[in-house]
Parts: C-alpha cells; sequence; structure tokens
C-alpha cells in the first residue's frame, strides 16, 4: 500500500526553481540507472552529507540529497518502505530523505501519525552544510512547524492541523515553536543570506523567478548590508568545498566504476546462462537422438523377428501344402494305374479271350464220361491207364 498523499503534482509542491533546476541536473540524470528502492538508499548513504535543497559555495545546482528525494517521488513509495526509512540505523540523512517526503508529498492530516514516534528522537546530525549539530527530534518538530525550508518554501500546513500538532507538543512537554535548525522560518534571515547570491539567483533568471533568498528591492536586501568574512575564512571555506568536491567526485567515479564491474558481471552471468541453456540443449539434443535410435533398433528387431515368425508361418504352410499335394498326387496316380491295370486286362481278355474258361473246356474234354464204353480210368501219378 503507497503512502498517502496530498494528491498534488510534484512541481507544485516544490519550489519551481527547485523543481526545474533537479530535472535538467546531470546528477539527476544519472539517477536513472537506479532502479529499486535499496538502490537509492544506498546512494543516499554513500553521498548525501546535508540535506538542504541547494549545494554550498561556488557549486550551482540542487543537492543530491532532494535529487535523491525527487527519486523517490517518481517511485511512489510504499508504508513499509516509509517505515524502513524512517527506522534506518545506518544513516541519519536515510531518516531525514524520509521525513522530507512525508513533509512535501504527505497527506497534512497524516503528519503527526507519522512524526510523533520520532519528536523526542536523540539521535544527533547535522542537517546543513554548516556543520550546526542537533538531534532528528528537533529536526522532526521544525519540519511539522515551519513555513519554509533553508530559504526554500514548503507545502502549507492548515492552520487547525498545526494547531493540533502543537497541542500534541503542549501535552508531551515538548517545545512547541521552530527553533531554527533548518533555517529561519522566514525568508531573507542573517544566516542564509550569507550564502553567495549567485547559488539561486543566476539559476532562477532563466526561469522568471527571483531568487528565493534575495529581499524584493535592490537596496534592502540583506547580502548587501551584510559585511563580506574575513579572506581567511573565505580560504578556507573554499579549501573545503575543493576537498568535498575532489571526494565526491572520487566516490563518484569510484561508485561509476562499481557499477561497471556490476555490468560486467551481469552480462558476464548472462554469458554463462547462454552457454548452460546451449548445453541443455545440447544435452537434450542427445538424449532424443539416443531415445530414436534405441525406438530404430526396437522397431528393427521387432520387424525382423515378426519377419522370421511370418517366414516360418509360410514354410511350415508351405509344407503342409506340398504333403497334401503328394498325397493328392499318389492318389490320384494309384487311381489311375488301377484303371489303367483294368482297361489292359480286358483287351488282353478280349484279345485272347479268358484263359480260365478254355482251362475248364480243356478240363471238361479230358475227363471221360462214364457212359462212354465203361471204361475205368485210374489216375496214378501223372500218367493214365485204360
Amino acid at each position: 500500500m503507497e503512502v498517502k498523499t496530498s494528491g498534488k503534482p510534484i512541481d507544485q509542491l516544490l519550489e519551481k526553481v527547485l523543481c526545474m533546476n533537479i530535472l535538467s541536473s546531470d546528477y539527476f540524470k544519472e539517477l536513472y540507472r537506479l532502479k529499486t528502492y535499496h538502490e537509492v538508499v544506498d546512494e543516499i548513504y554513500n553521498q548525501v552529507d546535508h540535506v538542504e535543497p541547494w549545494m554550498t559555495g561556488n557549486c550551482r545546482g540542487p543537492s543530491t540529497a532532494f535529487c535523491l528525494l525527487y527519486k523517490f517521488f517518481t517511485m511512489k513509495l510504499t508504508v513499509k518502505q516509509m517505515h524502513g526509512l524512517l527506522k534506518h540505523p545506518d544513516s541519519p540523512y536515510i531518516r531525514a530523505v524520509g521525513f522530507l517526503y512525508l513533509r512535501i508529498a504527505g497527506d497534512p492530516k497524516t503528519l503527526w501519525s507519522w512524526f510523533e514516534p520520532y519528536v523526542k528522537d536523540d539521535e544527533e546530525f547535522s542537517p546543513g552544510s554548516s556543520g550546526r549539530m542537533t538531534t532528528m527530534g528537533v529536526y522532526v518538530r521544525d519540519l511539522l512547524l515551519g513555513q519554509y525550508y533553508f530559504d526554500t518554501l514548503f507545502p502549507r500546513v492548515p492552520v487547525p492541523v498545526v494547531r493540533q500538532i502543537m497541542a500534541h507538543l503542549e501535552k508531551m512537554k515538548l517545545p512547541a515553536k521552530h527553533s531554527g535548525v533548518t533555517g529561519d522560518d522566514s525568508r531573507g534571515s542573517e544566516d542564509t543570506a550569507r550564502r553567495p547570491p549567485s547559488v539561486k539567483a543566476s539559476l532562477s533568471v532563466s526561469f522568471g523567478q527571483r531568487a528565493p533568498h534575495r529581499a524584493s528591492t535592490r537596496g534592502s536586501s540583506p547580502v548587501r548590508r551584510t559585511l563580506p568574512p574575513p579572506a581567511h575564512d573565505r580560504e578556507s571555506d573554499r579549501d573545503r568545498e575543493r576537498v568535498r568536491d575532489r571526494d565526491r567526485e572520487s566516490d563518484r567515479d569510484r561508485y561509476r566504476e562499481r557499477d561497471r564491474d556490476r555490468d560486467r558481471d551481469r552480462d558476464r552471468d548472462r554469458d554463462r546462462e547462454r552457454v548452460r541453456d546451449r548445453e541443455r540443449d545440447r544435452e537434450r539434443e542427445r538424449d532424443r537422438d539416443s531415445r530414436r535410435d534405441d525406438y530404430d533398433r526396437r522397431s528393427r528387431e521387432r520387424s525382423r523377428r515378426d519377419g522370421r515368425s511370418r517366414s516360418r508361418s509360410r514354410s511350415r504352410s508351405r509344407s503342409r501344402s506340398i504333403q497334401t499335394h503328394s498325397a493328392r498326387y499318389e492318389h490320384e496316380n494309384g487311381s489311375k494305374e488301377k484303371a489303367s491295370a483294368s482297361s489292359n486286362l480286358a483287351k488282353l481278355r478280349d484279345m485272347y479271350g479268358d484263359l480260365s474258361m478254355k482251362k475248364e473246356d480243356e478240363s471238361r474234354d479230358r475227363v471221360p464220361s462214364r457212359d462212354s464204353g465203361g471204361e475205368e480210368v485210374i489216375r496214378l501219378g501223372g500218367s493214365t491207364w485204360k
């Protein structure tokens, strides 16, 4: 669930000069590479050393903290992510950016519910670039009660809500007035007027706005009434700014190098994944080919077995047909031979007559009849006796 906001766009909640300079700054364009909430938190931890809206010294442009804060505006934080910012143990600037998010974009009716657990927070840090230390509780109370934040106008909190906040603070026996750790509660104060006029004045010319810290008239400007600091202070400030800028540049170079290394590692991992995918595809192809070969071999063996069984059945059927054919042939040949023998015998009988009939006639001729002369024929051995 997202943090409940006032519903207004960011360019209406921030000053136009600050908003346009954030969007046109090179550093904010570099933040496009940060895609997640945790990457932005790491960037705050490594780069932010104050939470003023503008850079200090001779540097021109929005501060690192507000560029990262605008990055959070584009991401639309959830309630869980906001609690993670407000309770972050590593850096007070991470917590301060979370409170700024709520003060600028949050619903005014929900401010006290978010800020109440932290109005007595005793963690010390320096919200400005001057090095002035304060506690997180004082910083939170100034955000609730103040209309200006280091000469930058914040969205107005409705008067009934401010009265409720002051009543809650008085019940807790805490100061109900602005303490000034985030700058004076009105523009043109002595502390903020010491900032070089070129920081905001030159940035606001192209947008048709007067710089927020400049007075309305040229002669009454507090910048002209303030004496310049001593030369040695200016030199020491310049040296500190040079050192800080050099450190910041080295940190940015180091993090750019880290990002390049991360990109290289990511590309290397992608190449390894591609190689692994190719190896997996090759293994799958090998397995598929081996399965296909096994299937072909089994199918060939099955076809051979089927062919052998079919040839055996054919040989058996062929042998049976041969046997039946031979038996039929023998039967037919036998019947034919018998028929031919009977026909030949009939022909012989026709030609020579019946031998049995002739033999009977001959035997009848040889045997004498008993009525002819009364001769008795005695046959002994083979001769005939009369």
